[in-house]
């Protein structure tokens, strides 16, 4: 799976488990008629909201993706892409919270509301590394894919050929006589 795609797939995850997680923690919150928390989990949501907005505003990528495509081992072939095996490879964790946070939000309805402010956070902390990742690939010329491991390692890139993007130099051609 492209690391483009990933990363758009990740955010669209994030958010709906954000979204998911909020509507729970307010159904947990309403069905034990409690207002306070309802009041402080919103008051989360909008902080965990600013946050994500305020960290993700820049159009550069993270140390971290950018470390991830520094190392990333270079392949002359392309790899097989599996998205399905990739996203539930990489993303389990998600899944896990959000399971988890869903089951108990009945009982324990701060813990939805938790998770979904940080879901919130992540989402809109990652909105543009997609596009600042096809800017690296435009300029190189290459394709990153995330490279099959195991669900306990860390992600790992490979770094295949692709077209390079040439741009006019700005000179203007002269027109002959």
């Amino acid at each position: 799976m492209r690391f483009y795609d990933f990363l758009r797939v990740s955010v669209l995850l994030f958010a709906g488990a954000a979204t998911a997680l909020a509507a729970v923690a307010i159904a947990g919150a309403t069905a034990d008629d409690d207002n306070t928390m309802l009041y402080v989990a919103v008051s989360w949501w909008v902080i965990a909201a600013m946050v994500g907005l305020w960290l993700g505003r820049g159009l550069e990528t993270t140390q971290g993706i950018a470390r991830m495509l520094a190392e990333a081992r270079y392949s002359p072939t392309l790899p097989e892409v599996e998205p399905g095996r990739t996203v539930v490879n990489r993303l389990w964790p998600l899944i896990i919270v959000l399971a988890a946070a869903a089951g108990i939000a009945f009982l324990i309805p701060q813990v939805p509301a938790i998770a979904g402010g940080y879901a919130l956070l992540v989402a809109l902390m990652w909105r543009k590394q997609a596009r600042a990742v096809a800017a690296i690939e435009d300029r190189d010329g290459v394709r990153f894919y995330v490279e099959r491991t195991s669900p306990l390692k860390p992600t790992k890139l490979l770094r295949t050929p692709w077209m390079r993007r040439i741009e006019p130099t700005g000179e203007r051609l002269s027109a002959v006589p």
